[in-house]
């Protein structure tokens, strides 16, 4: 689990991708970086709900309350991250 918090911005995806071996991680990123310095705001080793929620859960409230927007596809699990650790984005 790799998480910067300070590369946070109003806009976040979140999805889950297989790297490889058939390895799921969780991946949080920036869209306003579009790939540059800052892309990657949080990597997940897993897809378990509460492990991540968890660890997002140790970013302030201050910070994760900045997050105004979140990209991310239809999986419940991903919805109930979205939900629990960044009350205020739509």
């Amino acid at each position: 689990m790799l998480i910067f918090p300070e590369n946070s911005g109003p806009y976040l995806s979140i999805d889950e991708t297989a790297l490889s071996k058939g390895e799921l991680y969780t991946i949080i990123t920036n869209k306003k970086a579009k790939g540059r310095k800052g892309f990657i705001v949080a990597i997940f080793s897993g897809t378990k709900v509460e492990p991540i929620i968890e660890q997002l859960m140790k970013i302030s409230d201050k910070e994760r309350a900045k997050v105004k927007e979140i990209t991310l596809d239809m999986a419940n699990s991903i919805k109930t991250i979205a939900k629990k650790c960044f009350p205020k984005a739509i």
